[in-house]
């Protein structure tokens, strides 16, 4: 099994909202585990051939994966009074909702509560991304079509 296909079931166990999976084949056991703050832990280990096998631990949960990013802590003295932005999820980030349209928002745009500030695609899903606090953008932390990590600072966010 390479890192691609590895790094494949992570994404589909993050998404069935399972909280542990174990998948054990020839000589590699894999478990990947999903806890609240939707972290993934993979670890591999040789072992005796044994039967393939995939067994799903336990029962998927309900809660949906959080849709919309929480402020953080600031950043940098001088980015002190801002709030930061960060992505939900690991994906494509897209500042627009297609080619041939404008961007959700600019440097300087007011947004409130639920204003939709971009998209990250993930397994071919747009997940539109809202604000959860009312501001100004100050600076766009990552470039268009570009790949996010979780947790990922997107925007700066004047709260004043």
């Amino acid at each position: 099994m390479d890192l691609k296909e590895i790094q494949n079931l992570i994404k589909f166990v993050a998404k069935s909202g399972a909280s542990e999976v174990k998948l054990e084949m020839d000589d590699v056991k894999i478990t990947i585990k999903t806890g609240g703050e939707e972290t993934t832990i993979v670890q591999q280990m040789p072992m005796t051939a044994a039967a393939p096998m995939m067994q799903q631990v336990a029962p998927a949960q309900t809660a949906p994966a959080p849709v919309a990013e929480t402020p953080a802590t600031p950043t940098a003295s001088d980015d002190s009074k801002y709030i930061t932005i960060k992505s939900p999820i690991i994906g494509t980030f897209y500042r627009k909702p297609s080619p041939d349209k404008p961007v959700f928002v600019e440097v300087g745009s007011e947004i409130k509560e639920g204003d939709v500030l971009c998209v990250i695609e993930a397994m071919k899903l747009f997940n539109e991304i809202e604000s959860e606090v009312s501001g100004k953008i100050v600076k766009v932390l990552v470039d268009d079509s570009s790949p996010v990590e979780f947790d990922q600072p997107l925007f700066l966010v004047d709260p004043s």
